[in-house]
């Protein structure tokens, strides 16, 4: 087949896909709720475990808005007024059922709730800005990270030995905070703009050059570099959101590149797609590499989508939500939310980059996985 012929099946092979997924959604619509609250998959039964209907519905929101298949305006409100009533009083979004006997991340249970928190506030104020983008949201739980000593002693205690989690530490916050710079008043918005110039301060400080990753002992173990990878790509968003340069992004190119451009978990695959798009735009480096790489990569993930429509994160195991050890669990393998979610972001990212322009495709707004720094 000829390159052209190579590229027309790929972009049908994207459009079909694209479709299929749209259908498998509306499949997971639960009933009685309002329209666009989904369940996280086709086992989740919303009458035992009606908090996970929230992970479902704003993994769902955000994968149609990036896909095409956004709700009309008033069902977006209704739907985001429902997602709003499990906002607590301070901002930080929490999904009903979670008990301290049940969520893990750390020993220390403060840190544990600061990290599920983060983590459901993030994704949830990504489908709000996908449902309501002019509703700015409440922030009053990021309010103490605007006081340097708080900050300082926060960023202190973010153990590198486990650079996967504080990736996604840092970037949530991160992104509260350029939040807060955008919605609040003005000495808040200020305050906000001086705590960011000391998250990149810290990024700056503790960054290990050889790789452009943030992590302990990477280079004694393959796994520990490859943890450091994983978590990098979340640190990166803020580089990206901000404007700035990444010191060493090269390296980290080179590292992606050393990898077989094949599926491994729908988190990894969307941290190597999301790093070669955007060094791509960035840095004048083996670019050619990188699309050959992304173009060896996108019919593997096409062909890991189920007969529903939807995608897995893995083949085998048992997946819980992150940070609920005790609490929802479903069989690895089927079509879920979250993975549909991730694998769209790399799939779409991926056509982006090969075929610009050819779909309307809509990068979430905010910092976190799924957003793409826009293009000069």
């Amino acid at each position: 087949m000829t390159a052209a012929g190579t590229d027309a099946a790929l972009i049908e092979h994207v459009e079909c896909a694209r479709n299929r997924t749209l259908d498998w959604l509306s499949a997971l619509q639960a009933p009685g709720r309002p329209a666009g609250v989904l369940r996280v998959s086709a086992v989740h039964d919303p009458e035992r475990w009606p908090g996970v209907l929230l992970p479902g519905t704003y993994d769902s929101v955000m994968t149609r808005t990036l896909i095409g298949g956004a709700l009309p305006p008033t069902a977006a409100d209704t739907l985001a007024d429902w997602l709003e009533s499990f906002r607590l009083a301070d901002g930080r979004f929490r999904i009903p059922g979670m008990a301290d006997d049940a969520v893990f991340k750390k020993p220390d249970r403060e840190e544990t709730w600061r990290y599920v928190d983060f983590h459901v506030t993030n994704y949830a104020l990504g489908a709000m800005a996908a449902l309501a983008p002019g509703r700015a949201p409440e922030l009053g739980f990021v309010r103490p990270f605007l006081d340097p000593s708080h900050l300082g002693w926060w960023l202190s205690h973010r153990d590198l030995r486990d650079p996967w989690q504080e990736g996604n530490n840092v970037v949530n916050l991160g992104g509260f905070l350029f939040d807060l710079q955008r919605f609040g008043d003005g000495p808040t918005g200020w305050a906000a703009a001086e705590a960011l110039r000391h998250v990149f301060d810290w990024h700056d400080r503790l960054q290990e050059p050889t790789s452009g990753f943030w992590g302990v002992g990477q280079h004694g173990d393959p796994e520990r570099l490859l943890h450091a990878f994983a978590g990098s790509m979340h640190n990166y968003h803020l580089f990206y959101a901000a404007g700035r340069p990444i010191p060493h992004h090269a390296r980290a190119v080179d590292y992606v590149l050393s990898l077989p451009p094949e599926p491994q978990s729908a988190c990894l695959d969307v941290d190597a797609a999301d790093l070669l798009v955007h060094a791509a735009m960035l840095v004048d480096h083996r670019r050619d590499d990188g699309e050959a790489w992304l173009r060896t990569l996108l019919p593997g993930l096409l062909d890991l989508q189920n007969g529903d429509g939807g995608f897995y994160d893995v083949e085998r195991g048992i997946r819980r939500l992150d940070g609920w050890v005790d609490g929802y669990s479903e069989p690895q393998g089927l079509s879920n939310t979250f993975a549909t979610f991730f694998r769209w972001i790399a799939i779409a990212l991926i056509a982006d980059r090969l075929w610009p322009g050819r779909w309307p495709w809509r990068f979430r707004r905010g910092v976190g996985i799924g957003y793409r720094m826009p293009c000069a």
